[in-house]
């Protein structure tokens, strides 16, 4: 057998082992089942079950998508370097967060905000399989201090969609069925100064699926949303706008009256010609895509280049525009949005409260 041969099969086998590896380790991460002095039985095995769905409904889907990543890195940096990732090893793991922060080979330097977030991933999987690996300890937290101190950048925000640049972008939509849902999108994710994983989870009625993120009441002075969000339940009011054309409760009422929606998701995908609305709920994805598309389409901050214009707006931006545009008192915005403090809402205010209060000439200078 020639040496090509022997590298394809040991790479195949590596990548099988480091796959069997991660199968075992997400069957631990469940961490779940029933002691092994207790007989099984029909009931308490759906028991394991049920408890095993609740288990993982305490963070969404895309958290643990990124955790199950994280885990996967971290398991084949080990193997790479001829060790483990079991038990938890805060020498090592001290080792590892240092060369995502330097960068080794072909892979680039992590934001200190991602070696953060890799590091909370692997407390939660360690927390899954049974293990306390604690953040605190010095070769874990002396480490990470030193990266904060050495690498980290003021954070990078993306940039507000104000009232007149939300006016110019759904100008840029078709008049057909898809165009009518892609303006609710926006007008309703700007009003409500929504997520987008929000937009995209609201249905009808309560109840009328299992991955509901929330429902809608059409009521004669605005809509009322209740969200499953990510800070607990909250209600959110949206309140009619002062002409149809830009009234985000009109386009939800048209929306929901000409796609023939009564039960189900709100937002769904449409036929190719855009002219028949099918029951898939959208993905969170489309309505960052929307956002980008129509910024471009709409000319906002032209001044720059096209990459760069992508790269400012985000779903974001609509809550960050929320924020920064209405002239209320702070503690709507806040209510609003759903933030737990006032210094959360405060990073979503673009511009708006720079210098209004001016210390300098308060101080008698």
């Amino acid at each position: 057998m020639d040496s090509d041969n022997k590298n394809s099969m040991s790479s195949h086998s590596s990548k099988s082992d480091d796959a069997q590896g991660d199968e075992r380790g997400q069957d631990r991460s469940d961490g779940i089942a029933l002691p092994a002095y207790v007989a099984g039985s029909g009931s308490l095995d759906r028991l394991v079950d049920t408890a095993r769905d609740y288990a993982r409904a305490a963070a969404s889907d895309n958290t643990l998508k990124a955790y199950a990543k994280d885990w996967a890195h971290f398991a084949r940096w080990c193997r790479m370097k001829g060790t483990e990732p079991l038990p938890p090893s805060p020498d090592m793991i001290g080792l590892y967060l240092a060369d995502l922060a330097s960068g080794s080979g072909p892979s680039p330097a992590l934001s200190v905000s991602t070696i953060e977030r890799r590091l909370s991933g692997l407390v939660w999987n360690y927390a899954q399989r049974g293990f306390a690996l604690d953040r605190k300890n010095r070769h874990i937290a002396t480490v990470l201090a030193g990266i904060k101190r050495k690498h980290a950048r003021p954070p990078v925000q993306k940039e507000a969609i104000l009232a007149k640049d939300i006016l110019l972008m759904v100008a840029t939509l078709p008049y057909d069925l898809r165009g009518l849902r892609d303006r609710t999108i926006l007008l309703l994710g700007y009003a409500g100064g929504l997520r987008r994983s929000e937009i995209v989870s609201l249905d009808v009625h309560k109840d009328d699926t299992p991955d509901s993120g929330g429902w809608i009441e059409v009521l004669d002075k605005g809509a009322l949303l209740t969200l499953n969000a990510k800070t607990g339940w909250r209600e959110v009011e949206i309140g009619r706008g002062s002409k149809d054309q830009t009234c985000p409760v009109h386009a939800l009422e048209q929306w929901l009256h000409f796609a023939k929606i009564d039960f189900g998701p709100v937002f769904v995908g449409t036929s190719r010609d855009g002219k028949r609305a099918s029951e898939a709920r959208l993905n969170d994805k489309h309505v960052a895509r929307l956002i980008k598309r129509t910024v471009l389409d709409a000319g906002i901050r032209s001044d720059l280049p096209e990459k760069d214009r992508l790269a400012l707006f985000s779903g974001h931006s609509l809550r960050a525009g929320l924020a920064s545009s209405a002239e209320v008192d702070e503690r709507y915005v806040q209510k609003q949005l759903g933030h737990a403090s006032a210094e959360m809402t405060r990073r979503y205010q673009r511009r708006r409260d720079r210098f209004r209060v001016n210390l300098t000439k308060a101080a008698g200078l």
